[in-house]
């Protein structure tokens, strides 16, 4: 009777793990939701979502109000990776196909921290004598064990949550590289404002990963264009290409190609 009983508190954890993710990406999407939605899409007590939205809203900007819940947001917020991860996922994945097309054996590579960027390590499995350097340890649980590639990990300051390395310890370990390419992913990418980011930690190893590529290729779905973060990374004259997705604006994939950024489609 024990053991059944931890296994089912095992499966009800994992339940309420998911659904507070999916709550978190419902919320990013829609800007509010309701007790009664979640609990007609979760099939679920009001008691538990309300216990759901109380415990969203100690780690994340998420605010209670009369029936729900609504997301308070500003140029510093940066949406937790649980949510990130799980927003435009088709786009993310073929974004990811696409910048791996541009790898070819033997070259060497930084591959920055983010969701879009764990896709392009994914789609890049299986390509020979690459040398990867990376500050995500995401990035380096997809490569550790992938033939034909020696992963190089920057050692730093692990950033909760992100998973990210940070710190001058990063930092100085990245300088020590000079990359073929630099695959960076950005909180946002703007025609005036060029890369920027909600973490100036992030924004600074991003920095050092930029300076040290021959060539800097940005990977970012549609939602990021013509937005700002709070950090500014680099200048738009920074970005040699940008790989996005067909859902984002031709008339601002046009301001970019004359601005001299070539521009991938991942279609």
């Amino acid at each position: 009777m024990p053991i059944l009983e931890d296994e089912r508190t095992r499966r009800n954890s994992t339940l309420q793990v998911d659904r507070r993710s999916r709550i978190l990406v419902l919320l990013d999407e829609r800007g509010s939701v309701s007790v009664q939605q979640l609990c007609a899409l979760f099939g679920t007590s009001a008691n538990t979502i309300r216990r759901d939205l109380r415990a969203l809203t100690i780690d994340n900007p998420v605010q209670r109000v009369h029936g729900g819940a609504v997301l308070r947001r500003g140029r510093s917020y940066e949406p937790p990776f649980a949510m990130r991860s799980g927003k435009n996922l088709a786009q993310k994945l073929a974004i990811g196909r696409a910048a791996a097309r541009l790898v070819k054996d033997g070259d060497s590579l930084a591959l920055d921290v983010g969701t879009t960027v764990m896709d392009v390590a994914k789609s890049i499995v299986g390509i020979q004598n690459l040398t990867v350097v990376t500050a995500s340890l995401h990035v380096a649980n997809i490569l550790a064990d992938a033939p034909g590639i020696r992963l190089i990990i920057s050692g730093g300051i692990v950033r909760g949550g992100e998973w990210s390395m940070i710190g001058h310890i990063a930092e100085r370990t990245l300088r020590d590289f000079r990359v073929d390419k630099a695959f960076i992913g950005v909180g946002a990418l703007d025609l005036n404002a060029g890369l920027s980011e909600y973490n100036l930690e992030d924004a600074l190893v991003k920095r050092v990963i930029i300076e040290q590529a021959a060539q800097v290729i940005v990977t970012a779905d549609s939602s990021k264009l013509g937005h700002t973060s709070l950090v500014s990374v680099a200048p738009l004259s920074v970005v040699d290409v940008l790989v996005t997705d067909s859902q984002a604006s031709p008339s601002f994939l046009d301001a970019l190609r004359e601005k001299g950024v070539e521009v991938i489609l991942d279609s």
